[in-house]
């Protein structure tokens, strides 16, 4: 059976959504810094010495280097920035670790990093082709994210020349990886400031922008995630006193399909592609305009992965589209949303 909710009711769901939670277009926050201004690959280089930033365990010890990139003219400049890992699983289980990258305000000067004290990186977990598809594949869920919604962090695609400094023998590295917009930077563009706790109640969070982030989730097959404690979640606290959980780091979930990617045990499913809902119980009334969003948005989410088939492989391509294809699917049948989505959420 297909969605059906009545016309008259739809016009009154949707006035109660958008007083609880802007979406996108409406009142689009503060300006994205300048380096996320552009949809074009930036190409960057830069030479560190990866096992002594591996080994460095304190969040205070950066490694200063020399970040390389292209102008917008296509000519390479520079500024001296400083260096750290982040992130656990991927800085145990991966030959590259995700990084940190701080760039003092002096450095900066008038380049495309004008505004941007801090950044994360995201690199493959390993330099092999099919590591670089990896990160495609992450980057994509980022975009996917856009359409539903005007918090998320902004990213930037880039091509990396990594020369890696470590022992005798130095190794220079061609790989794909993406930028991701600062913590304190979205929540300034966003006019909110970001939570700093350990844990925060579900049913503390905005309704609506709750519901549009757990079916996010379900829509990427994420599990790898908790608003609780702020697991690949950052939570933000507007203006006017809402908090909103803003999403990251999607490489364990089944649209990315990562070989190393895993599951929780208690969950009882057999593969990261199987998709699960994590999202609390919240109003029901509430939830169906949401879900009648994505029904909508479906043309707008489907046209984010057709602007990458020229670079995906085509069975890769063709899967993905299956793969968001079965989400609709789900959503629009009203049986299969009440078994899957309605009354799988969580009490607690």
């Amino acid at each position: 059976m297909q969605l059906t909710i009545p016309k008259g009711m739809r016009t009154i769901f949707l006035l109660l959504v958008l007083n609880c939670c802007p979406h996108i277009g409406e009142s689009q926050m503060r300006e994205v810094a300048p380096l996320f201004q552009s949809e074009e690959t930036l190409e960057i280089k830069f030479s560190i010495a990866l096992s002594d930033v591996e080994k460095a365990r304190e969040d205070s010890v950066y490694f200063p280097t020399t970040l390389h990139f292209k102008d917008p003219a296509g000519q390479w400049d520079s500024i001296h920035v400083s260096m750290r890992a982040r992130g656990n699983f991927r800085r145990k289980y991966c030959s590259l670790p995700p990084l940190r990258i701080k760039i003092n305000k002096a450095n900066r000067g008038q380049s495309i990093f004008a505004g941007t004290k801090s950044l994360k990186l995201v690199l493959p977990c390993h330099t092999t082709k099919n590591d670089d598809d990896l990160i495609l594949r992450e980057y994509i869920c980022y975009q996917l994210c856009e359409p539903t919604t005007p918090y998320v962090f902004a990213t930037r695609m880039v091509k990396i020349t990594l020369v890696d400094g470590s022992g005798k023998n130095i190794k220079t590295y061609n790989l794909s990886g993406f930028f991701i917009e600062d913590d304190d930077a979205v929540a300034k563009r966003l006019q909110a400031k970001v939570v700093d706790v350990d844990k925060l109640h579900p049913q503390l969070l905005n309704d609506t922008c709750s519901i549009r982030n757990d079916i996010f989730q379900y829509m990427i097959g994420n599990t790898d995630f908790s608003t609780t404690f702020f697991h690949n979640t950052k939570v933000i606290k507007t203006d006017n006193g809402r908090y909103i959980p803003i999403p990251y780091d999607f490489d364990m979930s089944g649209f990315v399909n990562a070989p190393y990617a895993t599951m929780d045990p208690n969950l009882n499913i057999s593969s990261v592609r199987e998709r699960i809902y994590r999202g609390f119980c919240r109003n029901d009334k509430v939830a169906q305009v949401v879900r009648l969003e994505y029904i909508t948005l479906e043309p707008k989410i489907l046209e984010v992965v057709n602007r990458y088939q020229d670079v995906l492989e085509p069975k890769q391509y063709a899967w993905l589209k299956r793969y968001l294809g079965d989400f609709f699917s789900t959503i629009k049948d009203d049986k299969s949303y009440r078994q899957k989505i309605a009354v799988a959420c969580r009490t607690r």
